[in-house]
């Protein structure tokens, strides 16, 4: 349940094989017919990653596709500088700009390569491992690779039919990849990787679990994170440590800079190495994400974004550490700006109808991945309060596709609450009629639904429905006391702001309120199970990977540290459980239910729809399963996504007699 929104299926167009048209091809497109966005669309779309500036600022590295391209300041278009024989992903220039350092598997195992950004050149390898790297932290002077791995991650891959027993020791004993259990060898430890001897070094190697790091602008020293408590297993907080880079485990001692019950991730040095910035939250369920600083020395932390009342995701340090930029969620965009570490003075820099998915300074120079209202993402400039769309890499979907609109509404629920709703229109929408409408429901809790094109929105939409998209309380954008409302009330303080929004589209003439369809996944599932709990209002209901038992999934999935924060054990609180589990009232259930999930899914096990699928079958209550074999609760193979869309489309469709204008 604990995701912040499940992946959009965004994906985006790459226009030819080696350029991507810059902005200024959208107004010389020649205009054709616009058809109805089919569900093969998915398969035509791409999304470039996180840009990455070289150290002058004059060029943008980037990936689409698992292909690296290069877009310079004064360039028109980007160029495509690998092939698409082998994976190429996560560029980062070398400090001279020289080079440009990129992980790929085209050795036949995931590697560091290079290659040379100022002149055409073939690709080096630059590490040679007995195991697959993910991952590329090198070290200030480029000589050493900083590795989190589990000790069964670092040997050679070993075909073996033979099963051998799982041996569980731990606490916390789940997580949802792999195989679910965690046992001793798959506990996270820090490594050097020296890259000219191939010599692999342990930095940390005991019984607790590090992640994070980050190298010191001198590489004498690896900040992390870690929990190193007596019960480490039992919660969600965790503290900043220190660790010597260069001297073998066992001789040193850690140092920790950090101690409260508050959670941190993300830290990262100041460029001077005398402080460390990281985000930080009172808990690890409903606190709310803010960016903070400490002494590299130890010391007292200081929030900086105290006054901002918003969720912080990603931040970075200026060139000179006088200033952090930092996205955050304000009420369905997510905004960028810098906060000044001297005085926590922030200063907002995009705050329009955007999301902000990824960025890069460098000096004055700043790449960001965003996307505006209704648009897919693609890479921008920012050159002081100037906002410069460098790519389109969707210019031909674009030119082709009917894109729905997408409009942001507020209203106030029954109980004074003000709650914020995204609807999308069919793209063929009249004013005066009436359209069948599905009320989907976002994952989370801790999440928002944001600007931005959504493919199984638009999918929706161009099947002939309005999409209504509630922020309800719990939602990040809105401000700590918004998030924590649905503290050991799920189902409860949200139900009345999620039905407000489908009454808000009823009265504004958009939705048939004889139509109405609900739909989630994750807690948007859980939500959903809780919604046709409660009124007969929807003619049809499709709930992916939400939770039905609560008592019964402690233990069988991934989340005893947060049963046992927020609920308490279920042995002393039972009514508890029992209050929020939307199974034990499936007699109440007339609502014709798809349910779908993955067959390994850890975060929300296929139990919970299994049980909430056999209670309505019992019952009487048309419903049907769909189970996605050999996958998680995320990361599903495209064929899968596609499945899903079309099942649940076709689902409503039957029950609402929509009218279908594409598949």
């Amino acid at each position: 349940m604990l995701i912040k929104i499940r992946a959009q299926l965004v994906l985006l167009l790459a226009i030819t094989l080696f350029c991507i048209s810059v902005a200024s091809a959208r107004e010389a497109a020649v205009s054709i017919d616009k058809r109805p966005l089919a569900l093969a669309d998915m398969q035509s779309m791409h999304t470039p990653g996180a840009p990455q500036l070289s150290p002058d600022g004059s060029r943008i590295a980037f990936a689409i596709d698992d292909q690296l391209y290069l877009l310079a300041k004064s360039d028109s278009e980007a160029r495509a500088i690998t092939a698409d024989d082998h994976s190429a992903y996560a560029p980062r220039w070398s400090a001279d700009g020289h080079w440009l350092y990129f992980l790929s598997d085209r050795s036949g195992m995931n590697q560091v390569w290079k290659l040379p950004a100022l002149m055409q050149g073939a690709a080096v390898q630059v590490t040679d491992s007995a195991f697959g790297i993910y991952s590329l932290l090198l070290s200030p002077d480029e000589t050493r690779l900083l590795l989190v791995a589990a000790a069964e991650d670092l040997v050679e891959a070993e075909d073996s039919e033979e099963a051998e027993p799982v041996v569980i020791k731990r606490r916390q004993f789940k997580r949802d990849q792999d195989s679910a259990y965690i046992t001793e060898a798959q506990i996270s430890h820090l490594y050097a990787l020296d890259i000219a001897s191939g010599a692999l070094r342990a930095i940390t190697n005991d019984a607790f679990e590090e992640t994070e790091p980050a190298w010191s602008p001198d590489g004498q020293a690896v900040v992390f994170v870690s929990n190193r408590s007596a019960d480490a297993e039992a919660g969600y907080s965790n503290n900043l440590w220190l660790v010597p880079a260069g001297t073998a485990t066992g001789d040193v001692s850690l140092t920790q800079l950090t101690n409260d019950g508050a959670t941190k991730q993300a830290p990262a040095f100041r460029p001077d190495g005398k402080e460390i910035a990281f985000i930080t939250a009172e808990d690890g369920v409903y606190g709310q994400q803010r960016l903070a600083v400490v002494p590299a020395s130890g010391g007292e932390p200081r929030i900086l974004t105290a006054a901002l009342d918003r969720w912080v995701s990603a931040f970075q340090y200026s060139d000179d550490g006088a200033w952090i930029y930092f996205i955050y969620d304000d009420s369905g965009a997510s905004h960028f700006a810098r906060v000044r570490v001297r005085d926590a003075k922030i200063e907002p820099l995009i705050s329009s109808d955007v999301a902000t998915w990824a960025f890069h300074v460098r000096g004055k120079h700043v790449a960001l991945n965003l996307n505006n209202a209704n648009d897919l993402p693609d890479i921008y400039t920012l050159e002081g309060k100037k906002l410069q769309r460098r790519t389109i890499s969707n210019a031909g979907f674009l030119q082709s596709v009917a894109v729905a609109p997408k409009t942001k509404h507020s209203f106030q629920g029954p109980d004074g609450t003000v709650v914020e709703a995204f609807i999308t229109t069919p793209a063929n929408y009249r004013a005066g009629q009436r359209y069948p409408t599905i009320l989907n429901l976002h994952g989370g809790p801790v999440g928002q639904f944001a600007f931005g094109f959504d493919f199984g929105t638009q999918y929706y939409a161009a099947r002939g429905y309005v999409v209504v998209e509630p922020n309800p309380r719990g939602s990040t954008g809105r401000g700590q006391a918004f998030i924590r409302a649905i503290y050991r009330t799920w189902g409860t303080t949200d139900y009345p702001d999620v039905i407000a929004a489908v009454d808000y589209a009823i009265n504004a003439g958009l939705a048939d309120p004889n139509r109405l369809a609900v739909t989630g996944y994750s807690y948007g599932g859980y939500l959903t199970n809780t919604v046709i709990t409660r009124t007969t209002r929807f003619r049809a209901a499709a709930s992916g990977a939400g939770h039905s038992l609560i008592a019964a999934n402690f233990g069988h999935d991934m989340y005893q540290q947060w049963y046992s924060w927020e609920l308490g054990p279920p042995w002393e609180n039972r009514a508890r459980y029992d209050s929020l589990s939307p199974l034990l009232r499936a007699g109440e259930v007339t609502t014709p239910t798809l349910f779908l999930g993955g067959e390994l899914d850890w975060n929300v096990p296929l139990l919970n729809a299994e049980l909430f699928y056999q209670s309505l079958r019992v019952n009487g209550v048309d419903a049907e399963l769909v189970v996605y074999p050999g996958v998680h609760h995320g990361g599903w193979p495209q064929k899968f996504e596609m499945d899903y869309l079309q099942r649940v489309a076709d689902w409503f469709d039957h029950y609402l007699d929509a009218q279908v204008s594409s598949k």
